[in-house]
């Protein structure tokens, strides 16, 4: 039986897999603890240390460009709207999207996935001119070389929480993508700072985000993915089947957590996605995701992640939606 290393982020509808009571033929299972799990994106583009890890998906979308020698399955374990995302300093006037040219928004690095999604949903959904804006990052890239020209690096150590309640840059990212952290990922990294009063601090540039990203849910049927499942060429090349029989194991895995929990209580976040989509929180599979997947793929190449639409972005395999 060849062992498998795998790093995922806890996920309740991943556990099963992690501990062996839902099994991949053939293998056995050997999970890897890396916390946050974002600080083994970057292991496992740069020095494919794991065979199955976890991946941003404009990471991977990258890595594939890069001629990096993985491949995945369409495998989504993380999914969340991204309207509520953007915060705004206390005295910066901003009210509508309009208002953020000109401005400088920090984000944690550029091509961090959950940055792709909201620059898609401000250019494509509000007509911001995306080169208006100064991003100012405070943490590298996993693969470096495509921020633009107009992108900043902090580099006096502060972190983008500091500098947005100092009003020194108009808007940020909330969460692990802004200010929800400080630096390089490490462990105890995604600890949220200390917030000032709701009536001094930054403010949401949209208030009813949860009404708007269900509209756009409902116009578009894109619902933004996160996490997709990476493999190394080789490990693939050794057993052909396994992406269809690790697939099939997560969607196991998935399927006895939600018969125990179909209400999500054991991650609210997407038991309340849940309600807005009336429907699957996490659907796995390739017809499911189709929407999802073109317009990553076509937000990354309009903010200059990509030079051409990838040829196959999945291995071969047997991909039932599920």
């Amino acid at each position: 039986m060849e062992k498998l290393s795998m790093v995922l982020g806890d996920y309740a509808h991943g556990r099963a897999l992690l501990s062996g009571d839902v099994e991949v033929p053939g293998h056995l299972v050997e999970p890897v603890e890396v916390s946050p799990v974002i600080g083994a994106y970057r292991r496992m583009i740069r020095d494919l240390e794991f065979d199955v890890c976890e991946l941003a998906p404009t990471s991977y979308l990258m890595a594939l460009q890069a001629g990096v020698p993985l491949t995945a399955i369409p495998v989504f374990l993380n999914r969340r709207f991204h309207h509520a995302d953007v915060q705004c300093a206390a005295a910066s006037g901003i009210s509508v999207p309009g208002d953020l040219a000109g401005k400088r928004i920090g984000v944690r690095a550029y091509t961090v996935t959950t940055g792709v999604w909201v620059r898609g949903i401000l250019q494509n959904e509000y007509g911001l001119d995306l080169g208006s804006v100064t991003w100012v990052v405070d943490d590298e890239d996993h693969i470096e070389g495509r921020a633009p020209a107009n992108v900043e690096r902090v580099t006096d150590g502060r972190s983008l929480g500091e500098l947005l309640r100092a009003g020194e840059i108009d808007a940020a990212l909330s969460g692990n993508a802004g200010t929800g952290r400080a630096g390089a990922p490490r462990a105890g990294w995604s600890s949220s700072p200390e917030q000032p009063a709701a009536d001094t601090g930054p403010y949401p540039l949209f208030p009813d985000h949860d009404v708007l990203a269900t509209d756009w849910y409902l116009r578009t049927g894109i619902y933004p993915l996160h996490s997709v499942i990476a493999l190394r060429h080789e490990v693939v090349e050794r057993d052909p089947g396994l992406p269809s029989a690790l697939y099939a194991a997560f969607a196991e895995s998935k399927r006895r957590q939600v018969a125990a929990d179909p209400e999500w209580s054991a991650l609210p976040r997407l038991g309340k996605q849940a309600r807005q989509l009336g429907t699957d929180p996490i659907p796995y599979g390739l017809a499911a995701n189709d929407r999802s997947l073109r317009a990553l793929v076509a937000f990354s190449r309009e903010q200059g992640l990509l030079d051409a639409e990838p040829q196959q972005l999945f291995a071969d395999g047997d991909y039932p939606d599920a």
